[in-house]
């Protein structure tokens, strides 16, 4: 197994800049997910971690070795492809044990590497069939089989199961998950879906347009977005976001909207004053931060519902506060009907606000 180190790695097609000063670590035996959307350089990166792309600046390293000028076959490495790339002539066993036909390895050893892959997958019961025959998961199941007979120090995964459907990317999810725990092998992870990244990874290293913008854990992330883009990209349903103005009032700091003045807390009104923060900000807010209730009462904030969506286990509720529209998660049994007054409690223990120049997060 091996750390990997990516140090201040620049990537250039032409006069495009697609990945820049990239900098991350990835610990021996750790799931690292790069997460973002289609263009930020994160399969460029992958690319490069593999060798099938040149670098236009910077320092890779497996543990201490340099692999910069390293041919692909040498860095011992194994790849899974969105599209698992699998040979249509031969069988899965056959699909499976192609690398250790070609390195010359002992029939023995081929057998017994395929039947612990394929063990480990589920899908011994498929050895004989070809790649045409077989369902979109199991093909998926094949490609990864492929890999881990290998036994390569690092696995490079690039969006694998982005072409499943809903339930079968759920199920992959966690057997890719369980996998990588009882292998104990350092994979990276390439996925534009948050929900894969934050149900797998142990760290996540967020890109857009070829910057990292932030790397942690999952909570970390969730929790503590540090800009503007990271907090509207993690989280689904996606945070509620509005413009305000911060306002002294009576010794308070209050975020103040046209429709509505809330006070920030102690440790939050702080951080405000001890930063050269300006008056105008972005307030963040995710939907299941934010309580409703129907009804005239209380002290929250005056809205309107709009629209209810039932999602099973949760209630979607679309909220509008003057001019403004808040999207709201609560209970299932949520009451509420399209036009009823209502009224919005902000968890300002968990909200966010932003410098509405930079982005950058205040809390």
């Amino acid at each position: 197994m091996a750390s990997v180190t990516i140090d201040h790695v620049w990537k250039y097609y032409g006069k495009t800049e697609a990945v820049k000063d990239l900098n991350l670590k990835c610990a021996d035996g750790e799931f690292l997910s790069v997460l973002g959307p289609s263009g930020c350089g994160k399969s460029s990166t992958l690319r490069m971690l593999a060798g099938l792309e040149h670098i236009s600046a910077g320092d890779i390293r497996f543990g201490e070795r340099r692999i910069n000028d390293l041919p692909p076959k040498d860095r011992d490495i194994a790849m899974v492809f969105e599209n698992y790339a699998l040979y249509p002539h031969k069988t899965v066993r056959e699909n499976i044990a192609n690398s250790l036909m070609l390195r010359g390895a002992s029939r023995a050893t081929i057998e017994q590497k395929v039947k612990k892959a394929t063990e480990l997958l589920q899908i011994g019961h498929l050895l004989q069939r070809k790649p045409q025959e077989l369902s979109g998961g199991q093909k998926q199941r094949v490609a990864i089989g492929r890999a881990i007979v290998r036994e390569p120090q690092l696995f490079l995964f690039d969006e694998p199961i982005a072409h499943l459907d809903a339930k079968l990317r759920a199920h992959m999810r966690g057997e890719l998950k369980i996998m990588q725990r009882e292998l104990g092998t350092t994979m990276i992870y390439v996925t534009h879906d948050q929900l894969e990244a934050l149900s797998m990874a142990d760290r996540i290293a967020v890109m857009h347009e070829g910057v990292l913008q932030q790397f942690g854990t999952p909570q970390e992330i969730y929790d503590h977005p540090v800009n503007e883009w990271v907090a509207g990209f993690v989280g689904e349903p996606p945070m509620n976001f509005v413009d305000c103005l911060i306002e002294d009032r009576g010794g308070v700091l209050h975020a103040v909207h046209p429709s509505f003045a809330v006070p920030v807390t102690g440790s939050q009104e702080a951080i405000l004053r001890d930063s050269a923060h300006r008056a105008e900000v972005r307030m963040g807010i995710r939907p299941d931060q934010i309580g409703i209730v129907t009804g005239d009462g209380g002290d929250a904030v005056a809205a309107q519902i709009l629209l209810t969506e039932p999602l099973g286990g949760d209630m979607l509720v679309d909220a509008a506060v003057g001019q403004e529209k808040f999207l709201v998660k609560t209970k299932p049994d949520f009451q509420g009907r399209r036009g009823d007054a209502c009224r919005l409690a902000f968890d300002t223990g968990r909200w966010h606000l932003f410098d509405r120049d930079t982005g950058l997060a205040y809390f």
